[in-house]
């Protein structure tokens, strides 16, 4: 299985850490290994003083007919190593050391069908830290969408069953510190209610 991560794809999210909206979806992978237990709890790794939460659309890949298409959706996190990524990014470096590490990434159990989703209905999620709305956002406001992702991806690697890709983040990613509770939403459900050890 495999965790292809699409950086950059909602404009606000891109504008508030100051960076331009990109001409073709960015991609980057997260191993196995940085999936976070069902129920958590995150934990913070030692080598960064700023992780930040970023909430994300995932859609489960399924392929059909030969073809890779997006089978489920359900919500997850993409923790980031703030402080390491832009230090990555000022050397010109890959950015897997600050988004790929163990535990940097979770998903939700519950997913919903695709297919079950009127033609053109936004699906909307959010984030809550503490109990108070820190990120929200919807499908329509991604600057790729979902099949568009797929396409891409697809020039470059083949997505198998069961592949998960992470779509982006909308604005208002912030810092995680321990003791934290982050709550997420998917149209208004709650599917995780997660701890920072």
């Amino acid at each position: 299985m495999k965790l292809i991560c699409i950086g950059r794809n909602y404009s606000e999210h891109a504008k508030e850490l100051g960076n331009t909206v990109p001409d073709e979806p960015v991609v980057f992978l997260k191993p196995p290994t940085a999936l976070i237990p069902h129920g958590g709890p995150i934990r913070l790794p030692a080598f960064s003083n700023d992780v930040h939460h970023e909430i994300e659309l995932v859609y489960s890949i399924r392929r059909h007919n030969g073809r890779a298409e997006a089978d489920r959706v359900t919500i997850g996190l993409d923790l980031t190593a703030r402080d390491l990524q832009q230090e990555l990014k000022q050397k010109g470096l890959p950015w897997e050391k600050a988004k790929a590490f163990d535990g940097s990434a979770y998903v939700a159990e519950a997913f919903t069908a695709v297919e079950s989703f009127p033609a053109g209905k936004h699906v909307e999620f959010m984030l809550k830290k503490n109990g108070q709305v820190v990120q929200s956002g919807h499908s329509g406001q991604m600057v790729y969408d979902v099949p568009a992702l797929i396409a891409h991806v697809e020039r470059y690697m083949q997505l198998e069953n069961g592949d998960l890709l992470f779509t982006g983040t909308p604005a208002g990613v912030g810092p995680l510190a321990a003791g934290d509770r982050l709550e997420g939403y998917l149209l208004g459900e709650l599917l995780f209610d997660l701890q920072v050890a």
